[in-house]
């Protein structure tokens, strides 16, 4: 049987102030990264907007409105709420369910993608054959994807960009981490180093800030003013484990076997 999922309320926190840059963003960024084709008869404004640049901007409305109203605590507890949804022992026991999704729609564009991302996730730790639909597109765009429940996507359409998100996250972390080792051998020091965890932690959406424990960015403020903080001595060399640790506490989830 195939399991059906509602079309999403676009409308909800269409009035909240602030939130139209952010909707802007994802939008203008999609357009250069999905193929999908506006249907005929569409207005001059709607045809410039591909299909999922439109459904990010509606779900850039969905998290300006969760992230506002919820307290730090209260975002990461959502957080490990909907990342249950797509991970872990509760994805593995309805992944029958998840294969057999499909969005509520007769757009054949959309109906492809979704099976895309069910082919990618059943394959991501093996022959990877499949590529990820949601390649190329931002960390933020991801993360808007990530954390929408609203049944814009399929669960496995989420997970496919969590995977994503979460090989942009280690392709990150061994480019800082190398910068780190580069700066302590010119320098003796690692003030750069934190001070770009910080700016990256900084740039992360709320709801992944959130998880993360309330004093963090004042504990890399304080690394920063005073760079000999938990530094290698001179004679030592810096360990590359322990600024994997620093770096691994930005995000708690990594995706898991099929």
């Amino acid at each position: 049987m195939t399991n059906t999922i509602g079309s999403p309320n676009s409308s909800v926190g269409q009035a909240i102030t602030g939130s139209n840059t952010r909707a802007t963003s994802a939008t203008t960024k999609a357009e250069h990264t999905d193929s999908s084709s506006p249907a005929s008869g569409s207005s001059p404004k709607s045809s410039r907007l591909s299909t999922l640049a439109q459904q990010l901007s509606d779900s850039a409305l969905r998290a300006e409105a969760r992230d506002s109203t919820l307290s730090r605590k209260a975002l990461g507890a959502r957080a490990e709420e909907l990342l249950g949804q797509i991970l872990g022992p509760n994805y593995k026991a309805n992944k029958a369910r998840h294969d057999s999704e499909v969005p509520n729609t007769d757009d054949p564009a959309l109906l492809a993608r979704t099976q895309q991302a069910t082919d990618f996730v059943n394959t991501a730790n093996s022959s990877r054959e499949t590529p990820n639909p949601f390649a190329g597109l931002s960390y933020d765009q991801l993360s808007l994807i990530v954390y929408d429940d609203s049944g814009t996507y399929t669960v496995n359409e989420r997970r496919a960009a969590y995977y994503e998100a979460a090989e942009q996250r280690q392709a990150w972390k061994r480019e800082v981490v190398a910068k780190a080792m580069a700066e302590y051998n010119r320098t003796g020091k690692m003030t750069n180093f934190y001070t770009e965890v910080l700016a990256h932690y900084k740039s992360l959406p709320p709801i992944e800030q959130a998880q993360l424990p309330a004093n963090y960015e004042m504990d890399l403020q304080q690394r920063i003013a005073n760079d000999t903080d938990q530094r290698p001595r001179a004679a030592q060399s810096p360990d590359p484990f322990s600024l994997f640790a620093v770096l691994d506490r930005l995000k708690p989830h990594e995706p898991e076997s099929k």
